[in-house]
């Protein structure tokens, strides 16, 4: 898969990535409208090219309260989000190329406000899905808010998703419609967060295209 021309989907509006974008960005900038006055610590998995988040900073009233780290393995998306940043001012935005699975990536940043895990749940097996939810107890404040993303294709895992992260002490505070073509949720940490576990890996990032292969060579046998 290559992982920069995938980003292309997003510049058409009619695409389900756009539109999936769209409600990530929509549900961003009511969080960060959400919190109170006073600095905010954002971190994103997985990060691509950044646009779920900086493209809402650009222009949002919070942009200067907020300190952000997008941690991404693909240099090419790394460079895109990178200049997205400089050219808008968004100083306190920080790009890594790194692997995103790792807890060390986020050290510093943790217990975040804005925990942003997008375009990572359908490119994970299920134990790692559990795994990464698990792991975002160590990732995100009380009364902080997690995004998440995940495709509902058979199976669909979304409603696992949710009474994982409902387990786990996170509150369900909106879900995107079931055919809406994707799969967008946000949950509030109720909980206490907890310590990060360094050197741990949260997920082995599989892709979505292989996963599919495996499950359909798995149906053949």
């Amino acid at each position: 898969m290559d992982w920069r021309t995938w980003h292309d989907q997003y510049d058409h509006p009619s695409s389900w990535m756009a539109r999936r974008l769209e409600a990530v960005q929509t549900q961003i900038r009511a969080a960060l409208e959400g919190f109170p006055s006073g600095p905010l610590r954002v971190i994103s998995l997985c990060a691509g090219q950044g646009r779920d988040l900086l493209e809402v900073l650009v222009d949002h009233p919070r942009r200067d309260d907020v300190r952000a780290r997008l941690v991404e393995l693909d240099q090419r998306n790394t460079a895109f989000a990178e200049e997205m940043a400089r050219s808008a001012g968004l100083d306190h935005v920080e790009v890594v190329t790194a692997d995103a699975s790792l807890t060390d990536q986020y050290r510093g940043m943790v217990p975040a406000d804005l925990v942003l895990v997008c375009g990572v749940f359908g490119n994970i097996a299920d134990e790692d899905i559990e795994r990464t939810i698990d792991s975002c107890a160590q990732l995100c404040r009380t009364g902080g808010t997690v995004i998440w993303t995940r495709h509902r294709a058979a199976p669909d895992r979304v409603p696992l998703i949710c009474e994982w992260f409902k387990v786990r002490g996170f509150e369900l505070q909106w879900l995107s419609d079931r055919d809406a073509g994707f799969g967008v949720g946000v949950h509030r940490f109720t909980g206490e967060p907890q310590p990060l576990v360094p050197g741990m890996n949260m997920f082995s990032f599989i892709g979505y295209d292989v996963l599919r292969q495996a499950k359909a060579q798995a149906g053949g046998a």
